[in-house]
């Protein structure tokens, strides 16, 4: 890359909107996070992977929890270290750890940022101690089924019937020919006032990524399209069925096997 050229991750480095943005989340967004990256008996190390301005570290360790995170945004950083917070800047390809160091890590609403998101994947898996949690959650770019769709590629009965036909396909591909299968790119969209999910670069889904954490090495405990806590009844009636994987979000919960990916 030449010395001019700006990467898409470089657009998040002094982001002090986007720190302001993530600085206002609702806590409510990120609790059933929290939840699924909690250790049942606090114990051992918590990574939050893209950690923003630390809201999910800071809430883990007032629960008792030794977490830390990593972001890609000197904004962010700054913003979490002024509260007191083990947030670290990292470049976003590699993770500064060894393998095998955290008891669980996670990422919400990151990886449909990343420049290489299957890379991202098996790093994520990497650094996770053999029989412990993986947590990635991020938008369903293809849902096929849903009202009130934020993003443009979710809009319109045309774009829904698209998504139902590509996720088609790589359910195909994912069957007949894995070593095809990437996650879809998109072009961001940057505007005035600065909504987060606009600049995403990635179509993620909980298809692919459940297939990509089963490549590196996870069993995945469970696919759900609620990415936040909703009535029980509801919750059980919107993740009962296939139907998850065409609707709201991709919340997918794995745990590292002995023989994961890591090279």
């Amino acid at each position: 890359m030449g010395t001019s050229e700006m990467s898409h991750q470089d657009t998040y480095l002094h982001n002090e909107t986007l720190a302001q943005v993530l600085a206002d989340w609702d806590p409510a967004f990120y609790a059933k996070y929290i939840d699924a990256l909690k250790p049942v008996d606090l114990s051992g190390k918590v990574l939050d992977i893209g950690c923003g301005v630390g809201r999910v570290v800071g809430e883990l360790r007032r629960a008792g929890v030794d977490a830390m995170g990593v972001d890609v945004s000197e904004a962010n950083i700054q913003r979490a270290r002024a509260e007191g917070l083990p947030c670290e800047f990292y470049d976003g390809r590699r993770l500064p750890f060894p393998d095998a160091t955290f008891t669980a890590a996670g990422a919400l609403n990151v990886l449909e940022h990343v420049e290489a998101p299957e890379d991202f994947l098996k790093e994520l898996v990497r650094v996770v101690r053999p029989g412990c949690r993986v947590v990635v959650s991020s938008p369903n770019f293809y849902r096929a089924i849903g009202l009130r769709d934020y993003h443009r590629q979710m809009r319109g009965w045309r774009n829904k019937w698209a998504n139902w036909n590509r996720l088609r396909e790589k359910q195909h591909l994912i069957r007949a020919f894995p070593e095809q299968v990437r996650f879809d790119r998109m072009t961001p969209v940057f505007k005035e006032p600065f909504e987060p999910d606009d600049d995403a670069i990635v179509a993620t889904n909980g298809m692919e990524i459940r297939f990509f954490l089963e490549r590196f090495g996870c069993e995945v405990i469970r696919v759900e399209c609620t990415d936040r806590y909703v009535p029980r009844l509801a919750d059980w009636i919107l993740n009962a069925t296939p139907l998850r994987f065409l609707m709201f979000n991709a919340f997918v919960l794995g745990r590292r096997r002995a023989e994961a990916v890591t090279q």
